[in-house]
């Protein structure tokens, strides 16, 4: 079949809600694209135009992670799209072949989806169904962000045409706040790119269950495993980010920007820290914080976080994981109190007991009165009328009637001298 005159079609390669994608071929330019085929919408006036919005949406990014928009017009009553055609098939194909990937491997798959996230949200656009079909791996390794069937501007007050209280999206990567029926924003995209990345090394979405209201309420309530409890070999601190990007609310998440950059230059090779108290406010007392350790760094050398890289980021609470990581915080923010408090009672005691010690020794010392008997030294009734120290203190300290017992107790006794020689004539009778 041949569209618009110069799009030859040849085999479908994917068949999604709103329509059926097709390998073919620009005669025209000469080169292989994609096109996307509206499909019949009786039921759904609306299709037409969420169709079109998907092709001013796409259109208007232009990134090496995002599905480039070639052209659009219509065909036999029928809308059509075309896109550059991503050979390498998406990451839903990848998993169904090969199961969970290496950890290594999927740094790389998250840096380039959050560039091609931080692309559409710096256009104020939320892509709104970040999944792995929609994650496309070309012939060389790149990926690359497909299908904004259901993106939406942030500024559309009309929530990109869908019926009021409709949830869209695919529940196993939902955010929790787009569960309760709240507007998407660009933390929801990251939710969702948290989900991807946890299948991709667990094999398995954080959660599943037997119908879609159910995984809505395990997004909203329930704590994801950690991944390496699944048998997932990969370092503490990918753990730790990864389970930040699963945060319950979404002021929690680190922006694309960030995820981008974490992964970006290796940090996720690091050791995680535990939560700083001071960080512990962020809804949950759980974001396992990750820090900004280099690729190569040792876990001694790890620095405090800086501004595009480590965030307050963790699971909700109510996990063992998050609560040993609370209680830990909650030991260190006590530890410097309670050592303050040791150190100023004992010096408190120390200082206690010298001034005991010399306040004895003063009292009982030889130089006070009641401490010591009689003096027999004969300077006592000649001693200088200034006083020595000793007996100010005595004096000062001493009460009244006290002195008045103390001063008759020795009176003083006359100092022998030479006796007088009597004269002869005296004693002669």
């Amino acid at each position: 079949m041949l569209i618009a005159g110069r799009y030859r079609l040849r085999d479908t390669i994917g068949r999604g809600a709103m329509g059926e994608v097709w390998r073919a071929f620009d005669e025209t330019l000469g080169r292989p694209v994609a096109v996307k085929l509206l499909l019949p919408h009786d039921s759904d006036p609306a299709a037409p135009s969420r169709f079109r919005l998907e092709a001013q949406t796409a259109g208007s990014l232009s990134h090496p992670h995002v599905v480039a928009v070639l052209d659009f017009g219509e065909h036999e009553d029928r809308l059509f799209l075309v896109m550059e055609l991503v050979d390498g098939g998406s990451l839903a194909d990848q998993l169904a072949v090969s199961g969970p990937l290496p950890a290594e491997h999927v740094t790389h798959i998250a840096a380039q989806a959050a560039l091609g996230l931080v692309a559409a949200h710096r256009q104020g656009i939320v892509h709104r169904d970040i999944k792995p079909a929609n994650l496309l791996l070309g012939a060389d390794g790149t990926l690359k962000i497909g299908d904004f069937g259901i993106a939406r501007f942030l500024d559309d007050s009309g929530a990109a045409l869908t019926a009021t209280g409709q949830i869209v999206g695919t529940s196993l990567y939902l955010a929790p706040e787009r569960a309760l029926g709240r507007t998407a924003g660009p933390a929801s995209d990251v939710y969702s790119l948290g989900c991807v990345l946890y299948q991709l090394l667990t094999g398995r979405p954080p959660f599943q269950a037997d119908s879609a209201l159910a995984v809505l309420h395990q997004h909203l309530d329930a704590a994801p495993v950690p991944p390496r409890r699944l048998g997932a070999d990969l370092p503490p601190a990918f753990e730790s980010y990864l389970l930040g990007l699963l945060a319950k609310e979404p002021e929690s998440r680190p922006t694309a920007d960030e995820v981008a950059d974490w992964f970006g230059r290796g940090a996720w090779r690091g050791t995680r820290e535990p939560l700083p108290s001071e960080h512990q406010h962020r809804g949950r007392p759980d974001r396992p914080h990750v820090t900004s350790s280099r690729a190569a760094a040792p876990a001694s050398s790890l620095s405090a976080p800086t501004a595009h890289s480590d965030r307050a980021f963790a699971p909700v609470a109510g996990t063992e994981w998050q609560t040993s990581v609370h209680r830990s915080a909650t030991r260190r923010a006590r530890l410097p109190f309670l050592r303050r408090s040791r150190l100023v009672a004992v010096l408190g005691g120390a200082g206690v007991f010298t001034v005991a010690l010399l306040v004895g020794m003063v009292w009982f010392s030889p130089g006070t009165g009641s401490a010591r008997g009689p003096q027999t030294h004969p300077s006592a009734s000649t001693s200088p009328a200034t006083p020595s120290p000793s007996a100010s203190y005595e004096t000062a300290s001493s009460p009244p009637a006290q002195l008045a017992e103390q001063k008759p107790e020795r009176a003083p006794e006359a100092e022998p001298g030479p006796k007088k020689a009597g004269r002869p004539g005296k004693h002669k009778h």
